[in-house]
């Protein structure tokens, strides 16, 4: 009985250049597409790679810049106020000023990473290669977030080492350590991607650096302790979220603090959850990227 008669495709010819004993390889269908799971693992890491190589590749501007500009802040200040001399509380100034600054560095780049990452995809218009592949909104979050967070850690790191030459930092809690530079870094990354959305030009968000960021930055308490000010100024400093970070930042070098730990985990906790929520929502309504 022949293959036509048993029902079975008949089997291909060889090529030309095919042995006899080359195995066949037929298709019972169209290609299936490879399975992505509940998370897609290879997406994330490949825009979270991407978002490291893109800052990487301009290093001494986005790493080694920082450090030097925290250097200058450190030491204008240091000499302005009479070095040593000069403390808060019984604490020297310098020590009291560094944990200030190795945080105001990672908010400001943890900022720029994730705002200048988005508008620059806009503005070249390969923001189409962000939302095309199978990314959900809460991915391309957390791969754009972590971009960011490594950014602002890498920041802190380097310009914590540099102070460190200079003042002999010592950690007092590493657990507050970890997370407050982990919650600052992530909380100014969500908001440079709020940013990066809603801007339509490079304008937008030079504003947005000079009327929000570094305001907020300077009035937090980086270069004095809010014990010092007037009640009514202590009141408003306590709206700032910015003044909770550098706090308990500051209180993981130092011990101290001018507010209640548990007051500033939880505050870094709900702005958190609020901003990804946020940019959650404007990656999955397509808000200033589809159209």
């Amino acid at each position: 009985m022949t293959d036509l008669a048993r029902g079975s495709a008949p089997t291909p010819p060889r090529g030309p250049t095919q042995a006899p004993g080359d195995k066949q390889f037929v298709l019972d269908g169209p290609p299936v597409a490879r399975p992505i799971g509940v998370v897609n693992w290879r997406g994330l890491w490949t825009l979270y790679v991407r978002e490291i190589t893109r800052f990487y590749k301009v290093g001494t501007q986005t790493l080694a810049a920082p450090v030097v500009t925290t250097l200058l802040f450190f030491t204008i200040f240091s000499v302005a106020l009479g070095g040593d001399a000069h403390t808060v509380g019984d604490l020297p100034f310098a020590l009291f000023l560094a944990p200030g600054l190795i945080m105001m560095s990672i908010l400001q780049n943890s900022f720029a990473n994730t705002s200048s990452s988005i508008l620059i995809s806009k503005v070249q218009g390969n923001i189409v290669d962000v939302l095309m592949p199978p990314l959900s909104p809460a991915e391309l979050t957390v791969a754009f977030v972590a971009g960011g967070v490594t950014r602002g850690i890498l920041v802190g790191l380097a310009t914590g080492i540099a102070l460190w030459v200079f003042v002999g930092l010592r950690i007092h809690d590493p657990v507050a350590l970890v997370f407050f530079g982990v919650a600052a870094s992530a909380m100014l990354s969500l908001l440079g991607l709020v940013g990066g959305i809603w801007a339509a030009k490079f304008d937008h968000i030079a504003a947005m650096t000079n009327f929000v960021v570094v305001p907020l930055s300077f009035l937090s308490g980086t270069f004095y302790s809010i014990g010092r000010l007037p009640e009514a100024w202590q009141v408003v400093a306590h709206l700032n979220p910015f003044f909770y970070t550098i706090d308990g930042f500051r209180y993981a070098f130092i011990g101290r603090l001018d507010s209640e730990l548990w007051l500033s985990v939880t505050v870094m906790i709900a702005i958190n959850a609020a901003l990804f929520t946020l940019v959650y929502r404007l990656f999955a309504t397509g808000y200033k990227l589809k159209s």
